[in-house]
């Protein structure tokens, strides 16, 4: 039998954009849930980058 969905939460993956754009070897990326349908757009938080060792804005990718 299949496995229902959970409905409007959806997993995504947050990346680092300033790791990203430094040329830096390596990715800072985490895993969490949103609500599609409170948030539709992608979402943007402040997390911690273990390799740069600093507090930098984590971007949503698809």
């Amino acid at each position: 039998m299949a496995k229902k969905s959970k409905g409007n939460r959806l997993q995504i993956i947050l990346e680092c954009t300033e790791h990203k754009n430094s040329g830096l070897p390596g990715t800072s990326r985490y895993v969490t849930q949103k609500n599609r349908k409170n948030t539709p757009d992608r979402l943007e938080l402040k997390k911690y980058n273990p390799i740069m060792r600093k507090y930098t804005i984590h971007r949503e990718i698809k």
